[in-house]
């Protein structure tokens, strides 16, 4: 079972072989771009739901990664499918990857080579310098946007 993200659609010329599913998200995703092979695959594409306690276990090993703040909705429920189905995940978006490998969820890049390691994410306010182990939009201290960086070794 393959378990399609936006980005490998929006990659494909043709759905795959295989038995496949997408969360709504996706599909929402596809017409909100107004990706027309969305009316050739309409009828084609099978279309899931996850459940809230995968949801819980992608939101709890996303936040720990550092990239809670760099998924979307969506992303989320791509990868809460995932575990729901035991399926393989078909994307390009590197932080589904990235959580997909800790997770210990299988993953397809269509377009891309795929991450070669796992990342961990901090987050540097660019006003104060202030870091932080959780995105916010704006700093709690001075109220600056904040920007994702790579945890270095030992951090």
């Amino acid at each position: 079972m393959l378990v399609l993200d936006s980005s490998a659609l929006f990659s494909m010329e043709n759905l795959p072989d295989e038995d496949f599913v997408c969360p709504p998200g996706v599909v929402g995703e596809l017409r909100r771009h107004g990706d027309r092979r969305l009316d050739l695959w309409g009828d084609l594409l099978r279309v899931s739901d996850c459940t809230k306690a995968s949801l819980d276990a992608v939101s709890k090993a996303a936040s720990k990664s550092g990239d809670s703040g760099r998924l979307s909705p969506v992303d989320f429920t791509v990868l809460a499918l995932a575990l729901d189905t035991g399926g393989t995940i078909l994307t390009d978006d590197y932080s589904i990857q990235n959580v997909a490998r800790i997770m210990g969820l299988p993953y397809r890049p269509v377009g891309v080579a795929g991450i070669k390691r796992v990342e961990r994410w901090n987050y540097k306010c660019v006003g104060c310098g202030k870091w932080f182990s959780e995105k916010t939009d704006e700093c709690p201290i001075c109220g600056s946007a904040t920007r994702g960086h790579r945890r270095k070794s030992g951090k």
